[in-house]
């Protein structure tokens, strides 16, 4: 890559900032005191479960192998740190608990989940959605 042309004149300066041709809008520049003022105003949450929570914020539902899968922390650690806590203080709830499944034949035919070995589906409560949402405008 190139070395980029910066006039003489601007040698001397403290900073520089880039034309505004070049980055649009750079929104994540205000993130860590975004966050620092948001979680004080939310001393339920912890830098941790925001950032679980913005994860978490597109999906409809999820299991809990499958968050600790893509967001890369042991199963166990994640259940018992997390996402236990979040649904305690209402930030997520069960959208599928067990012994949810259907009983028609073809369900276990052709399903490798029965009643017994379902996996309990998450979601973000509406508490939760509002909470991201704040943040997001905050920022």
């Amino acid at each position: 890559m190139p070395r980029s042309s910066i006039r003489k004149t601007r040698m001397f300066r403290e900073v520089s900032k880039i034309p505004s041709r070049f980055v649009k809008q750079n929104f994540l520049k205000n993130l860590r005191g975004a966050t620092n003022e948001f979680l004080d105003s939310n001393p339920d949450l912890t830098k941790s479960y925001l950032h679980l929570l913005l994860f978490v914020y597109d999906l409809e539902f999820f299991t809990i192998s499958w968050l600790a899968e893509n967001y890369g922390i042991n199963r166990k650690n994640l259940a018992d740190r997390m996402v236990y806590p979040l649904v305690a203080s209402g930030y997520l709830y069960k959208h599928f608990d067990k012994l949810t499944p259907s009983q028609t034949r073809e369900d276990h035919l052709f399903r490798d989940e029965t009643k017994y070995n379902y996996r309990v589906r998450y979601a973000l409560s509406q508490k939760g959605r509002l909470a991201v949402q704040r943040f997001y405008n905050s920022l």
